[in-house]
């Protein structure tokens, strides 16, 4: 089996980025919510025998409804018990609708076709925000049983889009005085372009507390106008800044280098030295007429066959795709390519961070 290398460049070159991309505001953010339910009109895919809470949750929810029967005397396989989440925008109103994920906690095999009932959905501080139900959709099934069986995607867990009503406003805190711009990846150099940006277009408002923080305080004019105020900041143009930096993902053979990766002058001489092991087992018999028994001998043979190395020579002045094409032309692995990388780095030769993942 060949080993796919996968080697991306991308031209980080200054360009200008919308400042709402750069930013989150502070107090300004999703919150998640959780909640437990019943998916019920499976068929016959629900939970088992063996999973206790989803048939007394049933007999609860049959019981408000005036029906009053022992969890011990029923046994419906098309019901299934779920944890329900969502993520709940900042400054949802009650009445409007978001999507839930539903997913299996029992022995439940699947939950096609089957119907979210009255889910309470409930945020970190334990109140109620919204209220989920409808039907659920699932990106795969499940069909079969035993060994004819057959299974695509993940069927125990689906999505009831705009499933749940929001019944309590998000927790979120508007503005108010100042602005905190929180920087999605903390950097001193785009802070202060940031801080630099903001202060053409409103003189003396901005403040660069940190390489994480700005702080931008609401104009006089623009006081009773703070979704007008943050509108106009988050149109503001920036050029972040990209630290050098080479992605490596040693599973898959994907290698991610910047365009500013700088290499200085240096000469590459890479080789492979293979050690090859091999059992075989022969037979040895006993000779005619003569006592003994048939036994059978490992044979055991050590091989090591050591490659010529390959040079690469790079220059002043040699960028990433110098590298990538020499690196490809001695026909290198990734493997290969990860260990030249990081030699380059101790060698100094590679002006850049490398990071596995």
């Amino acid at each position: 089996m060949k080993t796919l290398t996968v080697l991306l460049i991308f031209s980080l070159t200054a360009s200008a980025t919308r400042l709402k991309d750069l930013v989150s505001i502070e107090g300004v953010r999703d919150n998640q919510l959780i909640g437990y339910g019943l998916v019920v009109g499976l068929a016959g895919t629900g939970d088992r025998r063996q999973t206790m809470f989803s048939a007394q949750s049933l007999t609860n929810l049959l019981e408000r409804m005036g029906v009053t029967v022992s969890p011990l005397a029923i046994r419906v396989t098309n019901t299934a018990a779920v944890l329900v989440t969502a993520t709940l925008p900042a400054f949802a109103q009650p009445g409007a609708r978001i999507d839930t994920t539903v997913a299996a906690i029992g022995d439940a095999a699947n939950l096609q076709g089957g119907i979210l009932v009255l889910t309470s959905l409930r945020g970190a501080d334990g109140q109620v925000y919204a209220v989920g139900q409808g039907p659920v959709v699932t990106g795969g099934f499940s069909g079969g049983r035993s060994g004819t069986s057959q299974t695509v995607n993940h069927p125990t867990v689906g999505r009831t889009p705009s499933g749940a009503i929001v019944e309590r406003p998000a927790p979120s805190v508007a503005p108010k005085g100042a602005v905190r711009l929180q920087l999605r990846q903390s950097d001193f150099t785009t802070s202060a372009r940031i801080f630099a940006s903001i202060d053409k277009r409103f003189k003396g408002a901005a403040r660069a507390d940190s390489a994480g923080l700005v702080t931008v305080a609401i104009p006089p004019d623009y006081a009773a106008r703070t979704t007008e105020f943050v509108a106009e900041l988050e149109n503001l143009s920036v050029e972040a800044d990209r630290p050098a930096r080479v992605v490596v993902n040693e599973r898959t053979g994907t290698i991610v280098l910047g365009k500013e990766v700088g290499i200085q002058p240096v000469a590459i001489l890479h080789g492979n030295l293979n050690v090859e092991i091999q059992t075989t087992y022969a037979v040895s018999q006993p000779a005619p007429l003569s006592q003994g028994t048939t036994e059978v001998v490992p044979q055991t043979t050590v091989t090591a066959k050591e490659e010529k190395s390959r040079n690469v020579v790079l220059k002043q002045g040699a960028t990433v795709e110098d590298l990538v094409r020499a690196l490809g032309a001695i026909g290198s692995t990734p493997r290969d390519v990860i260990a030249i990388l990081q030699n380059l780095r101790i060698a100094g030769a590679l002006e850049a961070e490398i990071e596995v993942i």
